[in-house]
């Protein structure tokens, strides 16, 4: 799941993906329910435009998902081992090269995304509840439902709710399980 959340939050959506969102049905219905009609129906075409324009609104235009920025209310994103989660990911041995990226801060809610699902490979439990604890939980739920509203299509409103949801409940399920 936080493969496919890095992904969402990465960038726009073209149509080789929004042509595999429509095939995975099982996606579509946890993530849009009664909505799902509305993707699947809208031309290709449309929905790609809809659906760019919405992703840039909420995630480029008015309040990057980027930890620091949103943390600190601050237009100024924090780089290098100056920024907490950098540090994290130095400390876990997760190597980041955002040469390879045009997401240019180490705490954008996509490359976050993208350390938990390398944590979940490497099985390392107590590294991923710090990191939730520590990072993801302390900004990004709070910073989805604040955006949800602000979305305009029925995509980007249900991914916001599913992605706040899905954080506290990995969080509540690795510590009790």
């Amino acid at each position: 799941m936080y493969a496919f959340l890095s992904r969402m939050f990465a960038d726009i959506l073209d149509e080789k993906l929004l042509l595999e969102l429509r095939g995975d049905d099982a996606i579509l219905e946890m993530l849009l329910g009664n909505d799902k009609k509305w993707f699947m129906q809208t031309p290709l075409d449309a929905l790609e435009e809809s659906l760019n324009i919405d992703f840039t609104s909420l995630f480029l235009m008015n309040s990057a998902p980027i930890e620091s920025s949103v943390m600190e209310d601050k237009d100024e994103v924090m780089v290098g081992l100056q920024n907490p989660v950098m540090q994290f990911y130095f400390e876990h041995g997760y190597e980041l090269s955002l040469q390879r990226s045009h997401i240019q801060t180490p705490d954008h809610l996509s490359i976050e995304c993208a350390f938990m699902q390398n944590l979940i490979l490497k099985n390392e439990k107590n590294a991923q509840i710090a990191f939730l604890e520590k990072h993801l939980l302390t900004w990004a739920p709070a910073y989805l439902l604040g955006i949800e509203n602000m979305a305009q299509t029925p995509f980007y409103s249900a991914l916001c709710d599913f992605s706040a949801e899905f954080l506290v409940a990995d969080f509540e399920q690795l510590i009790d399980g």
